[in-house]
Parts: structure tokens; sequence; C-alpha cells
């Protein structure tokens, strides 16, 4: 019988993902415990704009990751509070020339055949879609399977329908094995906590917790700035980007990347991305970064010239080098299984990925092929 001290799971993170783990474990018939160092949703999910995007992913096993989600965000809005703010609002991408509008058609034209809508917007029909977007577009597509959710709470309340329990403000400072190097649990500063499976759902710091069952997963922060403004009447109907950010996205480069992402809110605010850079943990302000987002934003929408940026947060996306996550068992650690690397689609892909690790743990076939997933891809670099 499951007691404070033991469980049949323990998810190492409160974030989205660790809370989808924990409900798809629960529904499973498992009993959950997720421990995490900070609050729920204090990482990389509270640092998120909620994305949850089929648009911005050539065809392949993400794509494949992010339709199943799809499906599974559209049950959970219905089970879940009307709170998680989910928006089944659309994205649309734009480009500036004609040159880019004929890339994005190409690329429409594979992601259709890989099961996405996508329907090209020629430039005089645009602002029948974002009434106030500047008249100086070339064309863009329209992806009506995208959408949002407000990170925190969606998070917080998947973490409350699971039943797990929930430890936060507990570090996990070992990770327990038996004789045969299975896991048994892991130790916390409040003591150990006793079960068979343990998820590394650490996000940022999946590669730490990893090392801790002496595994090996090269996980690394890529910082990015969100912007957000005052309250707004609803100038921004969908998520709107510029065609370059889907570039930046599969970019491998440690330099500084800035492309034009601006979405509004439920609440008002409009919230203006998107950055990438890998500085490690530094939280220090970037003006030039914010200076790159302010003008990529009015630049697509020039009626943002007016409106006040009232706050700006930091986020650390977790990112591995081939920018698939890891999501399966580890290789050398029987009862470990990893569901991090998720970089900045984590939000939108968690769903999928505690299915998948529930599955996993219950001995039930995966929704889909995750050999393109398995955390055993990276043996080879140790």
């Amino acid at each position: 019988m499951p007691t404070r001290n033991s469980s049949d799971v323990i998810v190492v993170g409160a974030g989205v993902v660790g809370a989808a783990c924990a409900y798809y474990a629960a529904r499973s018939g498992l009993s959950v415990t997720v421990i995490d160092r900070g609050p729920v949703a204090g990482g990389t999910t509270g640092a998120g704009e909620g994305n949850l995007l089929v648009s911005d992913k050539a065809p392949g096993p993400e794509l494949e990751l992010a339709l199943l989600s799809t499906r599974l965000w559209r049950e959970l809005s219905a089970e879940l509070p009307a709170r998680i703010e989910f928006e089944a609002k659309g994205g649309l991408v734009v480009a500036s020339d004609d040159a880019g509008t004929a890339a994005l058609r190409d690329f429409a034209a594979a992601q259709t055949k890989a099961g996405v809508q996508a329907d090209e917007v020629p430039a005089a029909l645009l602002r029948e879609l974002e009434p106030h977007l500047s008249p100086a577009l070339a064309g863009g597509f329209h992806y009506p399977q995208d959408a949002q959710v407000q990170p925190a709470l969606a998070a917080a309340h998947l973490l409350r329908a699971s039943g797990a329990r929930v430890r936060t403000g507990e570090e996990v400072t070992a990770i327990l094995t038996g004789p045969g190097g299975e896991v048994r649990g892991v130790r916390t500063p409040a003591g150990d906590v006793h079960a068979p499976y343990v998820v590394n759902a650490a996000g940022t710091w999946g590669g730490e917790l990893a090392r801790l069952a002496d595994s090996f997963l090269p996980v690394l922060p890529r910082r990015g700035f969100v912007l957000v403004t005052e309250p707004l009447p609803r100038v921004v109907r969908h998520k709107v980007y510029a065609a370059d950010y889907v570039a930046d996205v599969a970019s491998g480069s440690a330099a500084l990347q800035t492309s034009a992402v601006v979405e509004g809110t439920p609440a008002g605010p409009v919230l203006i991305g998107a950055s990438r850079e890998r500085v490690g943990f530094d939280r220090s302000l970037s003006v030039e970064v914010l200076r790159r987002l302010a003008e990529g934003a009015t630049a697509l929408f020039p009626v943002l010239a007016k409106a006040r940026a009232i706050r700006t947060y930091a986020g650390f996306r977790p990112y591995l080098p081939d920018h698939l996550p890891a999501i399966g068992a580890d290789p050398g650690v029987p009862g470990l299984l990893h569901a991090c690397g998720h970089e900045g689609a984590g939000i939108g892909l968690a769903p999928a990925t505690g299915l998948i690790v529930a599955r996993l743990m219950t001995g039930e076939r995966p929704p889909m092929d995750i050999r393109p997933f398995l955390p055993g891809r990276f043996a080879s670099a140790v």
C-alpha cells in the first residue's frame, strides 16, 4: 500500500511534462509522488507562452508527437477547468516577400502530407484574419490546429486531476538503487522516498538528475526572453510569427537568434518573443534582445508601437543537440525513465510524453513509434 514515503512511481519535476506524466500514470492505476525542488511550474513551464504548435515542425518524429499531443490537449481541455485558458485559436505564419512565401508553401506542402492542415492566405486576405497586421507582408499560411494554454495553470490542474502526492521545495540529491542497479526511489533532505520507477521530468536539470543515476543526457539550457504588454483589446487573434522562426527553432547555434512571435491572451496582455541563445543559466537582462523583440513585433503589428511593455521575463528551454526530447527507459538503469529535453515545445508535447511514459510503466504498447526519442541514442557520446 502506498504511504507518504512510497508509491508506484516518483516523477521528478512539477512542470507541465512532469504533471502530464503524473496524470497519465495515475489514470493507468499507478500511485504517484511528484517531487520538485521549487514550486509547481517554477522552471521552464512558468516562463513559457503556452504554445501548442504543429505549424513550426517539419515532417518527422517530433511532428508525429505534436499531432498526438494536439488530440490529447483537446481531450484534456474538456476534462480540466476552463481556467487553463485553452484556446484553439490557430496560428498564422507570415512572410515579408515572395521568396519567403514560396518557402512557406513548400514547407506546408510537406506538412500536409504528414497530417497537418495548412491553408495558404494571400497578402490581400491576411488582414481578414488579423486586421492589425502590417499591409507590407507578402502572404502567409493559416494553421487551424495550433492552440494555446496558460502553462502554469495547465500544469497545476493536471497535477490536481492526477491525485498525485506533490512535494515541492525538496531537491532530489540521490537516486536509490538496489543490488542489481535497479531503481528503488530517491533521496531528498526530507528523507528517502521509495518507488520502483523514477521519471526524470526535470527539464533543464534533466542532465544533472541523470548523472545522479550514473547515466548521461546532454541537456543544456537555452535562454529566451518574453516581452509582456499592458492589457489591450484583442488586437492579435492568432499566434502570429514570421517565417524565420521555424529556422531558429531548428538551429543548433549557441549565438543569439531572434524572430518575431506575437500572440494575445484572454487576460489582455500581448506576449512578444522569441529569442534563443545558449548562455548557461545567466538570467541577466539583455537590452539588445528586448530591442530586437520590440522591433520585430511592431514590424508585424504597427499598432503595438503605441503599447506599453509592462514587464519582461526570461526562461531556459531544455535543449538536446538533435532537437528531439528524450522519452523512454534509461538503457542502463532499470526503472529510470526520461521525459525531458523538449526545448521550447514541452508544453505542446507534454500529453503525448506523459501517455508514452505511463504505457511503458504499465507494459502497454506506446501510442506511436518512440525509437527516435529513446535516451539510449546518447550512450555513445559518454
